[in-house]
């Protein structure tokens, strides 16, 4: 059976999301709705539902109207095992010594490789992308520098691949933590299918609002791979809790943010140590080499 969707893009978090409550409304229902921000410094946020029924254009060209989004562009998207497909298309990733895999490939992994197993259906931090390659890349040059993390933080975890990675070449717990309960439960569940529980103790927070967060600072190593203004408004804290000689892998920076994230963690204490871009994504290696600026 066919599924439908429906698109538009505006201006503005706040007009978003109340377009996004809006066409939960919209009759016959969506299945799901969506609101995302575009990663291009566009300010433009990207709405979307999913149908099983095609939807009330008439509808949608209304609530475009009332919210001054674009037209919705409405799309016929054939049946698909999403899975199946991501599982044949998904082919494992080597990030240095770490090798990310689906069960599928487990025949594949590599003599001497630290795996990662990240099913299909949580593709999303599987090391595809070049803000989770980068921070891989990043923790490997790390570790082989000689670098050993005794208090370690992902913040924003997703799959918590960073975490587990972490977990799989030093010896103490690491933490992760996402804003996401769903996120949460993705981590989790990844942690018992890597035979890390209680390797990786992980935790629902904004930031680094946790008592199990506060109890392990200062950090050695805090991973952030979010977005820019998360980021930004993330370094006061990240400047606090970081130990002095500590680092952060931050990612999720389009290169031509990286100024900026530079910028604002310079002015709590940290100097780039190491960048590495990876298509439009640059991943930034800060060592915390001072107090934070007044």
């Amino acid at each position: 059976m066919a599924t439908y969707t429906a698109l538009t893009t505006l201006r503005g978090r706040e007009p978003a999301e109340a377009l996004g409550e809006a066409l939960e409304e919209l009759d016959p229902a969506p299945t799901g709705v969506g609101v995302f921000e575009i990663e291009d410094d566009s300010g433009l946020w990207e709405v979307g539902g999913y149908f099983d029924a095609p939807p009330d254009e008439i509808g949608l060209a209304l609530l475009a109207a009332s919210w001054g989004a674009a037209d919705f562009a409405v799309s016929e998207v054939p049946d698909t095992d999403w899975v199946d497909k991501v599982r044949r298309e998904l082919t494992p990733v080597e990030a240095g010594r770490f090798f990310v895999y689906g069960s599928h490939d487990a025949d594949k992994v590599p003599e001497g490789a630290e795996p990662l197993l990240i099913e299909a259906a949580m593709a999303f931090g599987t090391g595809h992308h070049g803000t989770t390659l980068g921070c891989l890349r990043a923790l490997d040059r790390l570790a082989t520098a000689g670098v050993e993390g005794q208090r370690v933080a992902d913040i924003g975890c997703g799959t918590a691949v960073l975490a587990m990675a972490a977990a799989r070449i030093w010896p103490n717990p690491v933490l992760a933590s996402d804003i996401d309960a769903v996120a949460v439960e993705v981590a989790e569940a990844n942690v018992r299918a890597n035979d890390l529980e209680g390797r990786v103790i992980c935790v629902e927070a904004t930031g680094f609002d946790h008592p199990r967060l506060a109890e392990a600072v200062p950090f050695d190593l805090v991973f952030a791979n979010i977005l820019l203004a998360p980021l930004v408004a993330l370094a006061p804290d990240m400047g606090r809790v970081v130990a002095t000689g500590g680092r952060a892998i931050l990612s999720g920076i389009l290169t031509r943010q990286a100024d900026e994230t530079v910028a604002a963690y310079r002015d709590a204490g940290f100097e780039v140590e190491h960048r590495e871009e990876i298509g439009d994504w640059v991943t930034l290696t800060l060592r915390r080499d001072a107090e934070a600026s007044s």
